[in-house]
């Protein structure tokens, strides 16, 4: 079984942002530096509380004692639902903000936004590459 943990990919996506700040810092300015810092942040606080929120509708599946398992699954998803979409609209509203206040840079925000995308897709590669070295199938 592989062995990934959230702790990795948020420990990988503070170094992504940490180079990302420090490279914007020095190749661009301290203005763009800090929209990447408060892009990835917001990234890597997302990320961590819709695993956290994703790991609590999940448990929801557990076989339990009490008779009101339908109950407990329906209010699961439906709450899972509702949090998502209020994380999804206060994330919009930041970002908005920011953007219209002036104090950051939209491309900054992206970038800094991408870290645990980046984090994520290296994570699976040396899980992919890990994987066929190994000669499993």
């Amino acid at each position: 079984m592989l062995d990934i943990s959230l702790k990795q990919v948020q420990a990988l996506s503070f170094g992504f942002l940490l180079v990302l700040t420090g490279g914007s810092w020095l190749i661009m300015s301290w203005f763009f530096a800090q929209s990447v810092l408060v892009g990835g942040a917001i990234a890597i606080v997302s990320f961590y509380f819709g695993h956290k929120d994703f790991t609590s509708f999940l448990k929801t599946f557990e076989p339990s004692p009490e008779e009101k398992e339908k109950e407990k699954k329906s209010f699961g998803k439906s709450r899972y639902v509702i949090k998502f979409w209020l994380r999804l609209a206060f994330i919009g509203v930041v970002l908005l903000l920011f953007i219209k206040s002036g104090q950051a840079n939209v491309f900054g925000l992206l970038l800094g936004l991408s870290t645990v995308v980046f984090a994520i897709i290296l994570t699976t590669l040396n899980v992919a590459g890990h994987y066929f070295l190994s000669r499993r199938r």
